[in-house]
């Protein structure tokens, strides 16, 4: 009777070190990507707004502003969130009704949370305030699982808690300086800045310039519809197979020497 035999477990060893690499290469990757090569779809630079004045700063002198509600976007996103400091982040439409009637109730917290800072040097938390076009901005929203608008989002670093409270300036308020400690954060695989949350952001990013391509090539290269779909396709399987062969590659088991 034929006896069948296993893999050692020094031979598993060499797959299981490729798996590890490939799956943090790829983490990588997808971060690098959302942070900074979707600036290609950014339709607004970072300003923080304020009722007393429409004067515009940029995403570097942004984190020194006093008053105001700071506008993020796919451009300055993360390297906003460097400052070392807590974000309070809306992402809300232009179109939600409830978030138009919201937003002076938001500048409000802002002013009051910004000035704060600058008055009281006992204040040991300092958080910023902020909002994202979750409609314009949608690999954004796809990576922090906006579902719905106005969504809240507290960031400290990589820890993430979703605020699903009242919207009043007093409840937020206490929530962003002492409220927070009682709710669970987001697990960090499923966050916006773990693996799965980078995933989203760029397969919506993907999606994007899929169809922007496609609109091109129809719209501006004079293509029927079939035949664009056609090349798009045809780019992806080309795509497709030399990440096949570049992953076959890479786990491929090497012999031994003895």
């Amino acid at each position: 009777m034929p006896t069948q035999t296993t893999p050692s477990p020094s031979n598993r060893r060499p797959l299981t070190r490729h798996a590890s690499i490939i799956t943090l290469l790829i983490s990588t990757i997808l971060f690098l990507i959302s942070s900074n090569v979707s600036v290609t779809i950014t339709f607004a630079n970072a300003a923080p707004t304020s009722k007393s004045s429409s004067t515009t700063t940029s995403s570097s002198s942004s984190s020194t502003s006093t008053q105001g509600v700071y506008v993020l976007n796919a451009k300055n996103f993360d390297s906003s969130l460097k400052d070392g400091k807590a974000w309070l982040i809306e992402f809300y439409a232009p179109w939600c009704s409830h978030c138009v009637r919201f937003a002076p109730t938001y500048e409000i917290i802002a002013q009051q949370l910004h000035s704060k800072q600058q008055t009281s040097k006992s204040i040991t938390r300092q958080v910023n305030v902020a909002k994202v076009d979750g409609a314009a901005e949608r690999a954004l929203s796809s990576r922090f699982g906006v579902r719905g608008f106005p969504t809240f989002f507290l960031v400290d670093g990589w820890t993430v808690r979703e605020y699903e409270g009242n919207r009043s300036e007093e409840k937020i308020i206490k929530f962003v300086m002492e409220e927070y400690k009682n709710v669970e954060p987001v697990p960090f695989l499923f966050g916006p800045f773990g693996p799965m949350g980078q995933l989203r952001a760029f397969l919506m990013w993907g999606g994007t310039i899929v169809v922007g391509m496609y609109e091109s090539l129809t719209e501006e290269r004079g293509m029927k519809p079939l035949v664009a779909m056609a090349v798009l396709c045809s780019g992806g399987m080309a795509l497709g197979l030399v990440l096949i062969v570049v992953i076959g590659i890479l786990l491929m088991p090497k012999a031994k020497q003895d």
